[in-house]
């Protein structure tokens, strides 16, 4: 797969400089970085982004995760690596990114699951990093970004 952009300088630094407050938001949520590189690998694997599973995992070594959990996101609720808190968080992933595929969306269930193992403001940060992932899936998928890219 060939990159549609042949020219990424182009990009208009103030785009960078937005997501890069974003990323600080989210960081300074209170949300151990391992679990926010579980939640973006699983809405990466939904939306079939190959660039974002990539730094996923590429991402979550560098931060200690193992391969065993990193290779195992795809069937969290079958596999034994991880907590109610992941579980919960991998469920909110699941439930708002497929939204589009005209399912149910983020039940009462779920948001119950979230809340009891995590505060407001790390909602808000899990509820960001998903949202955030959903963008970057989207413009890879669009722009054909293929796996293996470094970006900034």
């Amino acid at each position: 797969m060939e990159n549609r952009l042949k020219n990424k300088n182009t990009n208009n630094p103030d785009l960078w400089t937005a997501i890069g407050h974003l990323h600080k938001v989210i960081a300074a949520g209170g949300i151990d970085p391992k679990l926010l590189t579980l939640v973006h690998l699983r809405a990466s694997q939904i939306n079939g982004c190959s660039a974002c599973v990539y730094a996923s995992v590429t991402g979550g070594k560098k931060a200690g995760e193992t391969d065993e959990r990193l290779h195992n996101v795809v069937a969290w609720r079958e596999a034994p690596f991880y907590t109610d808190a992941e579980r919960a968080a991998l469920a909110l992933a699941e439930a708002a990114t497929r939204l589009q595929d005209g399912a149910e969306g983020v039940t009462d269930e779920i948001w119950e699951g979230v809340n009891a193992h995590f505060t407001e403001e790390q909602i808000g940060a899990i509820n960001l990093e998903i949202a955030l992932t959903n963008f970057f899936n989207r413009i890879n998928r669009t722009i054909k970004e293929p796996a293996g890219q470094t970006w900034g």
